[in-house]
């Protein structure tokens, strides 16, 4: 009894002590941290503890079912290669000149430790995407000489150089490009140690679903049919009004096929049109104009554009504090004094309060405003280099002299002409000129252009706001399907209504696949609508064993898409940062992601029981009864799930950063979700799980683990993960 309450003391312990360091990470810095925190001799010391207590316990309950042995065992030897690598691994970073020898690496204590072998770089060079905007991947071109064998081998992003018992990952390199970081990582015993305990841990998480005499199965033997019901809500609004002088809508149509580098890729500019809109106004929709006519008004009257009330003040203290109005016309923020926010601006770059990220989000669309006017954001002219490479030009950059004059004048020219002919009328030779346009650009453009198929698809993504639908049909849906629960034969549309569903929004994920031509699951955005699609998905398949499923499904894929509208997530499509270009992404994501469907499962379970089980009709105490058995089916494969996510993660992290585990904050959030989900797989040593309320107020409470490990970690504390 001792050992349990000991164990149980220093299992606290140590998730509160790893939340604790994700804090101070935040006011100091992760590698801080993760050195004088989490590297610390007194946390390794408890963790030991841990293990000593936890193997006691395990034995003086005498354990004797093999897989139960084993999947504990895992975490054990997981933690010795841990320990190990604390102990034995060497880690610095050398740098290199193009063509200089060296032979040495520098430590993070600035000790200069020697390298195995003779490095020198050859060559560091870095690959874009299309337009020469984003970087695709780093690559470090190096020799390594070792008595009298020669290697030639180019060390990238995913790519790591191992030999001589040290791995060599890129890491940075020198403004001039010609000297590259080459990060050291030499950790013979801890990597190999630490890969069994992952094997074994795989072995047992999987083991624990198809035992036939796991809980898991014994579970699904209990019951035929649950039931579960929630609640959600939600409503939208939108706005009508006055009018400016603009294109017609089908000329503004065809400005919007004109391809503009934005954010990093190649894409039409309705694109660039819909974020311009949605920037200023909060909608992508202006009275009744389209996005390409709200663009090209301010490209072509932009005096009478900044008289309209079109830019959005969302912060009410700052309205009150400058005495404007919610919507304003960007011309008000001019007074006879100049620029009204150029006195505060200074004092808010240096301050992170609420007024001051106000101020600096009205002087951001004013800037963006101004760039458009000028022309600087309008990257709409491909020219092929003499070595190959096609770059795009804004009419305001400094154009090559290696360019013809002919086409340097085209593109200084090109939209004042158009500028002419918008103010004349003449709208059919206004569309002959933007189909010119059109073609120079697939003249030049060559292979840096999207294919058809790809425009095609941005063109439907871009007209029909998939997601904003879908989050309010489901949750409607969802709300309305309470109302049919005794009815068996009505409620069976809500199924159909939620197949539909999930239908569009795979519809939705291909669209963005052929967009960006990498899998959806790159950013916070994508990761939700993943969700949402698991969710629904998990639903379908288990909606007739499992009754009520349905209503399970369409709420909370409506909330996840709800929450992705209204958050502060970025639905734009962009290139991949380089370090995400690895086949593993895709499976650790789509793992990690369903683990959170499944816990947000029973999460909502656990607040149906709370809604039932006050009322004492038999229906309503059988459902809460059946959404304990429910709640339990979602939790077994949800941490085998969590459990492959988090070290599939962690062996991407090796093969991408040479280390499996840094301690940054998400990785240490998702292990404390673990952690704490965990302690439900216990029922026998905490009889306490065994009471429903308990065990579902729990829940409640660990789902708080889990908003932190996603939303908190990016909105709050940072660190690599924090582009997801």
């Amino acid at each position: 009894m001792r050992i349990k309450k000991t164990l149980s003391i220093v299992y606290l312990l140590l998730i509160a002590l790893m939340a604790l360091g994700t804090i101070v990470g935040k006011y100091t810095s992760v590698e801080m941290a993760a050195d004088q925190f989490f590297g610390a001799w007194w946390f390794t010391l408890l963790w030991a503890v841990g293990v000593a207590l936890g193997v006691a316990y395990f034995i003086q309950q005498r354990v004797r079912r093999p897989l139960l042995v084993l999947l504990h065992l895992s975490f054990v030897v997981i933690l010795l290669g841990a320990l190990l690598t604390h102990l034995t691994a060497k880690k610095g970073i050398v740098h290199l000149r193009q063509g200089k020898p060296v032979t040495t690496y520098s430590t993070k204590t600035g000790e200069q430790q020697p390298l195995p072998f003779t490095l020198k770089l050859n060559r560091f060079r870095v690959s874009y995407h299309a337009g020469n905007m984003a970087a695709m991947d780093y690559a470090s071109e190096i020799t390594i000489l070792h008595d009298k064998q020669v290697e030639h081998y180019q060390v990238a992003m995913n790519k790591i150089y191992t030999g001589y018992g040290v791995r060599l990952y890129q890491s940075s390199f020198d403004d001039d490009m010609r000297g590259s970081y080459l990060a050291v990582n030499a950790d013979p015993y801890g990597i190999p140690v630490t890969y069994v305990g992952y094997a074994l841990l795989f072995i047992g998480l999987v083991g624990m679903l198809v035992d036939k005499r796991g809980r898991f199965r014994q579970l699904l033997r209990q019951s035929k049919a649950q039931r579960a019901a929630i609640v959600g809500l939600l409503l939208c609004i939108f706005a009508p009004t006055h009018a400016q002088t603009a294109l017609s809508q089908a000329t503004a149509a065809e400005f919007g096929k004109v391809l503009i580098v934005y954010n990093g890729r190649i894409c039409p500019l309705e694109t660039f049109a819909i974020d311009f809109t949605k920037k200023l106004y909060g909608s992508q929709q202006y009275q009744d104009y389209t996005p390409c006519q709200v663009l090209t008004g301010f490209l072509f009257w932009p005096s009478e554009w900044m008289k309209a009330p079109i830019l959005k003040v969302k912060s009410k203290a700052l309205r009150e504090q400058l005495q404007l109005n919610e919507y304003i016309s960007p011309m008000r923020l001019f007074g006879q004094q100049g620029y009204i926010l150029g006195p505060y601006l200074q004092e808010a770059q240096n301050q992170q309060s609420n007024m001051a990220k106000a101020l600096l989000d009205v002087d951001d669309k004013m800037m963006l405003l101004m760039s458009l006017t000028k022309g600087d954001v309008l990257k709409l002219y491909p020219y092929v280099t003499p070595n190959g490479q096609v770059d795009w030009f804004a009419p305001t950059d400094k154009l090559p002299r290696t360019m013809p004059v002919a086409q340097q004048k085209y593109i200084r020219s090109i939209l004042n002409l158009a500028n002419q002919l918008a103010h004349q009328g003449r709208n059919d030779m206004l569309n002959d000129l933007v189909h010119k346009l059109q073609r120079y650009q697939v003249y030049y453009g060559g292979t840096t252009l999207p294919s058809p198929l790809a425009l095609k698809a941005e063109h439907l993504y871009n007209h029909f706001p998939f997601t904003t639908i879908l989050f309010m049909v489901n949750l409607t849906l969802g709300l309305c399907s309470i109302f049919f629960l005794a009815q068996r034969k009505r409620y069976v549309y809500f199924t159909i209504f939620m197949g539909l569903a999930w239908g569009i929004l795979t519809f939705t994920l291909a669209l963005r696949w052929i967009i960006n031509g990498t899998i959806p699951m790159a950013n916070g955005y994508e990761t939700m609508l993943l969700l949402s699609w698991l969710i629904m998905f998990v639903s379908l398949l288990t909606t007739r064993t499992l009754k009520l499923m349905t209503t399970f499904g369409l709420l909370m894929s409506g909330f996840m898409l709800l929450v992705s509208h209204i958050g502060e997530m970025d639905p734009n499509i962009t290139p991949r940062m380089p370090v995400l270009n690895s086949p593993l992404l895709s499976i650790h994501v789509s793992i990690i992601m369903m683990a959170y469907a499944l816990l947000s499962l029973t999460f909502i379970s656990a607040l149906a029981y709370f809604l039932t089980s006050r009322s004492h009709r038999k229906g309503m105490v059988q459902m809460s009864q059946q959404l304990t058995l429910l709640s339990q089916l979602f939790l077994y494969p949800a941490m085998t799930t969590l459990g492959l996510g988090i070290f599939i993660g962690a062996i991407w992290a090796n093969i991408s950063w040479g280390t499996y585990w840094s301690w940054d904050p998400k990785e240490t959030w998702a292990l404390i979700t673990f952690m704490v989900y965990a302690v439900l797989l216990h029922p026998h040593s905490l009889p306490s799980l065994q009471r429903p309320r308990i065990y579902h107020l729990y829940c409640l409470c660990a789902f708080l683990t889990l908003l932190m490990t996603y939303f908190g970690v990016n909105y709050f504390l940072g660190g690599m993960h924090s582009y997801a």
